[in-house]
């Protein structure tokens, strides 16, 4: 191996690694924010992880208080953060501040050993899904926004592939005129973004009473999709053996029967990619669900306006963008062998 060859893989792996490391640290640290406490998030210098376990400094004080000590990591030690002897408050605290979910009694509890020992150091386990089940609690409408983003979702998935599986088979089996204008419209089509479309696309939807309803977010998605199913859609087409088609018409299946039983599982991985995008197109989504929408936001939207608000807190907006993450994450690992045997080819 000479020299230049080794200089041009160091380079490249360097490269590549910088590259990870771009994507992977922020959104690692995006991770730790989603389960990290209130207090960890003014810590300095920050944790790369949450620490799974919260660590407070008790002492007893007048009247049948306790009085909560708290290290920020700043290097000043323990500080002073609450006094009180109050089940409630301290339940709030606890739970608001280190994400301990912990009954204030069970609390009183354990501090009253402090009246003979003195100052005593305490450790109680985090809530992991804390942030995320306050995150529903305190964010407007985010349990029936989720709802709205699955049904949207699903929806532009069925009206996309539906037609546009029809298109892309139209445009493979058969010549008519305009046929090339035709497909090239459907390139065009796809080039436009959805906000580019959101105005006039509103306009209709008041017009049939469709405006901020999941159905009418739905037609608005699968415009671009349609398009997009179809151009995928056709080329799987044409690269399917006709034979086995008028095989199934010979033993008696008609057109539709022959489409539904023979064409349509061979073109599924181009179904299977097809869908992909239109989910993510559905679901991640903002500036055309805050046109279209009022009372049926969309999850994203409901996220977008979380992360501008500061009242909600930072850690219960980073848990509200990993929800809206997972679904994303899981439904592209669960299609992603059929797109494989797309690039791979059809396998009979």
């Amino acid at each position: 191996m000479d020299k230049y060859s080794i200089v041009q893989k160091t380079v490249v792996t360097l490269v590549l690694a910088g590259m990870v490391m771009l994507v992977v640290l922020p959104l690692l640290y995006f991770v730790t924010v989603a389960f990290s406490s209130a207090v960890e998030l003014s810590e300095f210098p920050k944790r790369l992880l949450p620490a799974p376990l919260v660590r407070v400094q008790v002492a007893p004080a007048e009247n049948g208080e306790f009085e909560i000590f708290y290290d920020r990591g700043d290097g000043r030690g323990y500080r002073s953060v609450i006094t009180s002897g109050d089940p409630v408050r301290l339940e709030n605290h606890f739970k608001r501040q280190y994400n301990v979910d912990k009954r204030g009694r069970d609390l009183l509890a354990d501090f009253e050993r402090t009246r003979e020992e003195g100052p005593v150091e305490f450790s109680y386990p985090k809530a992991p899904l804390y942030n995320f089940s306050q995150f529903f609690k305190i964010v407007n409408n985010a349990a029936p926004a989720l709802k709205n983003s699955i049904i949207v979702s699903l929806l532009t998935i069925l009206i996309s592939l539906s037609l546009g599986s029809l298109a892309g088979f139209a445009m493979a089996r058969y010549s008519f005129r305009f046929k090339e204008k035709i497909n090239l419209g459907i390139l065009v089509v796809r080039m436009f973004p959805v906000v580019g479309i959101s105005i006039p696309m509103a306009k209709q939807l008041i017009r049939f009473g469709l405006f901020d309803t999941q159905l009418g977010l739905a037609l608005l998605y699968s415009v671009p999709n349609i398009a997009l199913t179809a151009w995928i859609t056709s080329s799987i087409f044409m690269g399917i053996n006709r034979e086995l088609e008028e095989a199934s018409l010979i033993f008696g299946a008609n057109a539709f029967q022959t489409f539904i039983h023979i064409t349509l599982p061979l073109a599924f991985p181009a179904l299977a990619a097809s869908s992909m995008y239109a989910f993510n197109t559905a679901w991640n989504d903002t500036i055309s669900a805050l046109i279209l929408t009022s009372r049926n936001q969309t999850l994203s939207l409901v996220v977008y306006k979380a992360i501008g608000t500061t009242s909600s807190g930072t850690q219960y907006a980073a848990a509200g963008s990993i929800i809206l993450i997972i679904p994303a994450l899981v439904f592209t690992f669960i299609v992603r062998r059929y797109i494989n045997q797309m690039w791979g080819g059809a396998k009979l």
